[in-house]
């Protein structure tokens, strides 16, 4: 038996869709469908385990009266050990994931809060999809919490096809946010310490167009089946009421059926399935056509991509005269599915799959469970399961004469039938069991449970007393110099409040620059000195360095390979010896001449190495240790010292202070730098830019945000 301190404490994070646990609205759109099922399913298997003490889903809140109140609670009860916790991220109601981008990292800090508030830190974060791998990262690298992810698809895969397509790479970006979403899988590449995976043509196919490809990292551990709910049908599953649901459509029930269950995208495919058997007499007899589709009310209310998919399909089967043939009903739940698959397993019919591709397939896997045999594209997870259970053929999606040919060879030879059908059910209960998967889980997560050494608590000298509940931090070159007239007024106020407030400086010098620009400016030594783009973290009266954090950010930092790969790189020139440190590396950056700060990264990348690449103001290039930034230092301190980052006041001016704005933080650019680097911040909610620059700049958002009583965003 599993002592209670070594069972596991599991956060799973999938943030976009609509999640619940119960009735999953599976095709309602491109963000509802096959990674909603994934999730829920293995934290139900996991919650099942001896070893495992509680495992929560932590997804998005949504509150929009054109969704179901389920999905706006804070917290679901799933068992005894499972829960599904939803976190407020972003305007309130339903976006999909595309739009998701600029708010994830308050739904960062908002986890990050809820997790202060936890019994006791996970000891696992499993993040699914780019966005959730996104915030995985921020969470993993400033609590050093391993990470494990899974992709479920990927940006680099979809952009191509998008672009086959004939979309621009300009739509394609517009659309999709497509860079946003690579350059988070790419750092979510190099931080990951396992990437799942559920099959090897998924690695060696998708991943393997990443910079950070690192094979060894990777474990294929195949999704489960719920063998409970998706087993063979008994003698009372031909008479299920799915008969009401088709008998509109259908003119001979009797006839078996080809069944297909897939969102209506375009890359599903099932348009070239329906061209298929209205093109083929031979097909058109032997079986009728039942295609879910997801859910829907109005055609014409439907997203754009789900819109064309549908009314193309209404318009085949209206040219190829197919009616009483082709059943296309309107809604399907979740808890029919199974008896779906029962029903076209007893009729003795065949599941297909025709999609472009197919990451995995978990509906193949339920049908195979279910006894109906498979036909499935040959790009994808389907190779995989019928190479396991040889239980179907394999075809090529863009050849529609194919297509019927494989159901065909199925649906005429009743021996064959029969065949794949046994050896379906016997071949998932071996390699896909939900119980297999988790097995396979948790004896590769518990390699992983060492990596978190225990935080050390903050040594008593740097500790604030119990009054101070807030803190305000800005930068030195652009927010305190060249304002001599402001600066007098900034330092009186800040005496003023200094028995309610801590302050902090977070500047891109070195430490030893930094102060001796503070002294000639007659700058008050702060509490709190974040130098070297975050790189070091300095504690008054002495300004001491916090050695944790030194140790904290030498994680995977070789700067010797860094010299290596960019010293001689056309376009850099190292920066003096003054303005380098231990932890950063700071370039001369020429435009003209230097590599594109993408191909850099691509170098960098290549040569597996995980660091953060700083451009600002158009000239300096700086590398430093991919678990520093200003606003990585700026949280770990907010960790430390208990101050909420609701009542932190960042002022910044620079690029090089964006990490440290977004989120919760409240947030102020000084008017000098309104239209460069952080000009892309103006639509942010919790960021204010100010009409004067400098120290009258910090003193103008000080006022706005009423930060010595208030101390909120007020209201507009």
């Amino acid at each position: 038996m599993t002592s209670s301190s070594e069972k596991l404490y599991l956060v799973l994070i999938s943030i976009h869709g609509l999640i619940r646990g119960h009735q999953l609205e599976l095709g309602r759109d491109a963000d509802t469908g096959g990674q909603t099922k994934y999730v829920i399913d293995l934290i139900h298997a996991l919650s099942q385990r001896e070893d495992v003490a509680q495992v929560d889903l932590v997804t998005r809140r949504i509150v929009d009266a054109h969704v179901d109140k389920d999905y706006s609670q804070h917290c679901e009860a799933l068992s005894k050990t499972s829960r599904i916790i939803r976190i407020d991220a972003g305007p309130e109601g339903y976006l999909p994931k595309e739009a998701l981008w600029d708010h994830l990292d308050i739904f960062s800090d908002n986890l990050l809060n809820w997790l202060n508030d936890q019994p006791r830190m996970p000891d696992i974060l499993h993040s699914h999809y780019a966005d959730a791998g996104y915030v995985g990262v921020k969470l993993s690298n400033l609590l050093e919490i391993p990470l494990i992810h899974t992709g479920h698809s990927l940006g680099r895969d979809k952009r191509r096809q998008l672009l086959v397509k004939g979309l621009t790479r300009a739509e394609v970006e517009t659309r999709y946010n497509i860079s946003r979403r690579i350059d988070a899988e790419e750092e979510v590449l190099a931080n990951a310490d396992r990437v799942i995976t559920s099959t090897h043509n998924e690695i060696e196919q998708q991943y393997a167009l990443y910079d950070y490809y690192q094979p060894d990292c990777m474990t294929v551990i195949p999704p489960g089946t719920d063998l409970s709910q998706f087993h063979p049908p008994g003698p009372k599953d031909k008479a299920f009421a799915l008969e009401k649901t088709i008998s509109p459509f259908l003119k001979n029930l009797d006839k078996p059926i080809i069944l297909a269950l897939s969102r209506p995208d375009e890359r599903k495919n099932i348009v070239s399935l329906l061209e298929a058997y209205g093109e083929s007499a031979a097909l058109r007899k032997a079986a009728n056509l039942v295609i879910f589709a997801g859910s829907r009310e109005d055609i014409r209310e439907m997203e754009n991509g789900a819109q064309t998919v549908l009314t193309e399909m209404l318009m085949l089967i209206d040219y190829y005269n197919l009616y009483g043939q082709v059943a296309i009903p309107k809604h399907i739940l979740s808890e029919d599915v199974p008896a779906v698959y029962r029903f076209a397993t007893a009729s003795k019919g065949v599941f297909v799959n025709p999609a472009l591709t197919e990451p995995f397939g978990i509906t193949l896997l339920e049908a195979a469970a279910s006894g109906l045999p498979l036909v499935a594209t040959e790009n994808g997870g389907p190779v995989d399961i019928i190479a396991n259970c040889k239980n179907g053929l394999l075809i090529d999606p863009l050849d529609r004469d194919a297509i019927t040919k494989a159901l065909l060879t199925i649906l005429d030879k009743p021996k064959r039938w029969a065949t794949f059908s046994q050896q379906g059910i016997e071949g998932v209960r071996k390699h896909y069991s939900w119980e297999r998967h988790a097995d396979s889980y948790m004896s590769k997560i518990k390699q992983l449970r060492e990596k978190r050494a225990p935080k050390e608590r903050l040594p008593k000298d740097y500790r604030p007393l119990g009054y101070i509940d807030r803190a305000l931090f800005t930068g030195l070159d652009l927010d305190l110099l060249e304002k001599p007239e402001g600066l007098s007024h900034f330092i009186d106020v800040l005496r003023k409040h200094r028995k309610s407030t801590l302050f902090g400086i977070a500047t891109g010098r070195r430490f030893d620059s930094a102060m001796a620009v503070m002294k000639k400016a007659g700058i008050p030594i702060p509490d709190i000195l974040i130098s070297s783009l975050g790189t070091g973290i300095h504690y008054a009266p002495g300004l001491e360095t916090d050695a944790y954090w030194v140790h904290h950010i030498d994680h995977l930092w070789h700067p010797r390979a860094i010299h290596r790969l960019l010293d001689t790189l056309p376009g850099l020139k190292l920066q003096a010896k003054q303005e380098q440190s231990r932890f950063k590396l700071s370039y001369y950056y020429d435009p003209e001449k230097a590599p594109s700060l993408e191909e850099i990264n691509t170098l960098l990348r290549s040569e597996e190495q995980t660091v953060k690449v700083i451009h600002s103001f158009g000239q300096y290039l700086d590398v430093i240790p991919v678990r520093a930034s200003k606003g990585q230092a700026l949280r770990y301190f907010a960790q430390r010292w208990e101050i909420p980052l609701e009542r932190i006041l960042v002022v910044g001016g620079s690029g090089a202070d964006e990490d440290m704005m977004l989120g919760n933080t409240l947030a102020a650019v000084v008017a000098n730098r309104h239209h460069e680097e952080l000009s892309q911040l103006v639509d942010q909610e919790r960021i204010y830019f100010a009409r004067q620059s400098h120290t009258l700049g910090i003193l103008e958002a000080i006022d706005y945000y009423d930060f010595f009583k208030t101390c909120r965003v007020p209201l507009q």
